[in-house]
């Protein structure tokens, strides 16, 4: 393990681990699926734009409500209760959606609410997740599972998951997709049940203060670190510009231009997540640059205009290469910034920052998803994506020079070998 090529396979030592990661790896698979299976079904119940919008808004709005109460709970409770917890809370949805799709009895409101609950069960996984492996890993380990993570996720959630959901539902129904979903989720579960409780640790003063002044806390430490208040008020109007257009519009454009609809857009969005794993396996391969807050907003910003050719071009062969090139930065800006996070966040505070993390980075997710259906009826879709493309440009520049993340990153060099 000596070597930097094989650095990232050090935590694979680790039994827990192993079966932890394996049962991520089935439910972003599973995930990587629902996002294909979510949005045909809903094409197929009702063909128009705004109904997707609603469904999408459902799932971005339970994430969004609930995330700030994840990450309370991931710095008061065994986060392994929690990430089982949250994957029986997805067998179940996704399993309902199934059931009621085979009986034929399937509704927009049951896509609504089991959106919903996917959403509200990522409030919980995401801060658990980032509060449990530091407690599995070693800290000098942690950008190499960060890496390995960084590679499964875009891998199996946005490229296999999705391509293979476009097929799928392309020869089959919708219904299909999703008890395939239902059975990934499951056994999801069953690995999760079988790693090992971690002894938690014992309780200290901040973890007996009321939620209200844990959260206080939370705030605090984000508002007091420039470069982490500046990048997550950057996200939050990143998604803002392109969370809608992709999650609601894409599917649409993919019908419209291409005979084959939803086999094209399972291999556009395949093509992004090819692209994430390639960017996440190199930044994860070799030491974090020196430049890291640098590199992190150049990768969201410059490397996001691609963006503005999905909106424009017919050319399968454009999309897909435009897709890839937005995955290979946005792969490698993620694995950066959760190795930031995990590095520069006391452990004691990593739950609640993490939480505060996707709550202000998300909060307009849910706002992008409503509004992009009916803005495509009286703005041009072209005009939309090239909105998307060059906005986060103009709000990246002003974070980074705000923020003075040239001169932090250099005062605080993160030494991860």
């Amino acid at each position: 393990m000596g070597g930097s090529g094989w650095r990232v396979l050090a935590p694979f030592k680790f039994r827990d681990y192993r079966l932890l990661i394996a049962a991520v790896a089935c439910s972003i698979f599973a995930t990587g699926m629902w996002t294909v299976v979510m949005a045909l079904q809903v094409i197929a119940i009702s063909n128009d734009p705004a109904a997707l919008s609603l469904v999408a808004t459902c799932l971005a709005g339970g994430l969004v409500a609930f995330v700030l109460v994840g990450g309370i709970a991931a710095d008061r409770f065994p986060q392994r209760r929690i990430i089982i917890l949250v994957e029986a809370v997805n067998t179940v949805a996704v399993s309902a959606v199934a059931v009621l799709g085979l009986l034929g009895s399937l509704r927009l409101w049951h896509m609504a609410i089991a959106s919903a609950a996917l959403g509200i069960a990522a409030a919980f996984f995401f801060p658990a997740y980032s509060a449990y492996l530091p407690r599995l890993l070693p800290a000098e380990q942690l950008l190499a599972a960060n890496g390995i993570e960084g590679v499964m996720r875009p891998t199996l959630q946005q490229a296999i998951g999705p391509g293979m959901a476009g097929v799928l539902i392309g020869a089959t129904f919708p219904t299909v997709g999703a008890v395939i979903c239902a059975v990934l989720y499951g056994t999801g579960l069953t690995l999760l049940i079988a790693t090992r409780p971690v002894v938690h640790r014992p309780e200290t003063e901040s973890a007996k203060t009321r939620v209200l002044t844990d959260l206080r806390e939370g705030f605090r430490f984000m508002v007091r670190t420039p470069w982490l208040l500046a990048t997550l008020l950057f996200a939050s109007g990143f998604v803002l510009l392109i969370m809608g257009p992709i999650e609601v519009l894409l599917p649409f454009i993919t019908n419209a231009r291409f005979e084959n609809g939803e086999r094209t857009f399972g291999f556009v969005l395949a093509a992004f997540g090819a692209g994430g794993a390639v960017g996440a396996l190199a930044v994860s391969t070799w030491r974090l640059p020196r430049r890291y807050m640098s590199v992190l907003m150049s990768c969201w910003c410059i490397g996001n205009l691609p963006i503005i050719v999905l909106g424009y071009t017919s050319s399968f062969l454009l999309m897909s290469s435009a897709s890839f090139v937005i995955g290979v930065t946005s792969g490698a800006a993620m694995v950066i910034w959760g190795t930031l996070l995990q590095r520069r966040v006391p452990p004691q505070m990593l739950g609640r920052v993490s939480s505060l993390d996707f709550f202000v980075s998300l909060v307009f997710m849910p706002v992008s998803m409503a509004v992009a259906g009916p803005l495509s009826k009286v703005i041009s879709i072209e005009t939309i994506f090239l909105i998307a493309g060059v906005g986060p440009v103009l709000l990246g520049s002003v974070a980074y020079l705000a923020a003075r993340m040239f001169r932090d990153e250099i005062e605080h060099p993160l030494d991860v070998r």
